[in-house]
């Protein structure tokens, strides 16, 4: 049986130590929430839709005196990192943006197994585009 990953990590600046205590404790109820705990009063419902998708580890990552969080996984969680970040940006760097990639990956090669993606998120849109969603739109 093969085995699929999709694999990212990036690291994210916050502006302060409040900010990053408020993330990590956000990602922490959100983690218990897709463990079926239920939601804590006053956790954001625009959240809510994505818990089902949270399967991404959130980490403090704080060299050089920033504040900010690691956030990786192998197991997946595009929409809800996508939604996490937008959720960050809105609260803290509304005129900011955050970007990455990820990749699927596969333990044995099989066909249409690999790929990948890229992420471009701001306060107001998440924007986003799969390798293959691009083979198709650019193949002649």
């Amino acid at each position: 049986m093969a085995h699929h990953s999709t694999n990212f990590s990036l690291v994210v600046n916050l502006p302060d130590e409040a900010a990053q205590t408020y993330a990590l404790d956000l990602a922490r109820q959100a983690s218990r929430l897709n463990q079926g705990d239920d939601a804590e009063a006053g956790f954001p419902a625009d959240l809510l839709e994505h818990i089902e998708d949270w399967c991404f580890k959130t980490d403090a990552d704080t060299p050089a005196n920033n504040h900010g969080l690691w956030l990786h996984s192998s197991n997946g969680g595009i929409d809800a990192v996508c939604a996490f970040l937008q959720h960050l940006l809105q609260k803290f760097d509304p005129a900011g943006q955050v970007t990455f990639e990820w990749s699927h990956d596969c333990s044995r090669p099989l066909t249409d197994a690999y790929g990948g993606g890229a992420a471009i998120i701001t306060a107001q849109e998440i924007k986003s585009m799969s390798t293959g969603q691009w083979l198709r739109e650019n193949a002649a």
